[in-house]
């Protein structure tokens, strides 16, 4: 039996990938694991005066991210962008259900389901839901990774308050991290902005230091299967 893994990113807007577990993903794939990663929503439209131009710059940079990563080429559905809450859950979840049967993975990662962004939040949900340990699926691991700008920006009135249990250590991948980061040229504030790149690096130090490491990101388990 091969020790390399099938993993899926199930992530709402293009960069949340890498804002939340872009280090975890350069880790799988130096490990030879083939990491695949799916955006819901198209991440442009809620904007004021966004087109179709704005929707193929934010593509490519997901793709030049996913490139800069080592992952597969992503996958796009194209819900609307910050209006996921208007969508019958069940289409959500039929939708990340053919890429599951497609992709058949063994580890996923999605949002938190308290993030204060609402389309992490149906995603969450909805990415559950479709990983329901039914007959035939393979998912034993399912980690919630926190998105910066957003899980520490809820209250307890949204919902839960993001509380990790399971660290990956960076050390060695936060570079890759902030250089895939960069292909989000467009959606990299300046610090103190928590999207900026100095304060990126600042949570993977912090994350790390927590548990006596140079440099983590931080999940909360969902489901964690070992054989």
């Amino acid at each position: 039996m091969s020790d390399k893994l099938t993993v899926l990113i199930i992530a709402a807007h293009p960069d949340d990938e890498v804002l939340g577990c872009g280090g975890a993903i350069a880790r799988h794939v130096s490990r030879g694991d083939a990491v695949n990663v799916l955006f819901l929503a198209d991440g442009a439209t809620s904007r004021q005066g966004a087109g179709d131009t704005e929707l193929q710059s934010r593509r490519q940079a997901a793709r030049a991210a996913s490139e800069s990563l080592g992952a597969q080429p992503p996958r796009f559905l194209d819900f609307p962008d910050n209006r996921m809450d208007g969508i019958p859950l069940l289409d959500i979840v039929q939708t990340i259900e053919a890429v599951l049967d497609e992709v058949d993975p063994v580890t996923v990662y999605t949002h938190h389901g308290g993030d204060l962004n609402v389309d992490h939040r149906v995603v969450h949900q909805a990415a559950v839901t479709a990983c329901r340990p039914l007959p035939g699926r393979n998912v034993r691991k399912i980690y919630a990774f926190e998105t910066p700008s957003s899980t520490e920006w809820n209250t307890t009135a949204t919902g839960p308050v993001f509380a990790p249990s399971h660290f990956v250590d960076i050390s060695g991948f936060i570079e890759t991290k902030l250089k895939a980061l960069a292909c989000y040229e467009e959606e990299i504030p300046p610090f103190p902005h928590a999207r900026s790149l100095k304060a990126l690096e600042a949570l993977a130090i912090l994350r790390g230091t927590s548990v006596g490491i140079g440099a983590a990101e931080a999940f909360e388990v969902i489901r964690q299967i070992e054989a």
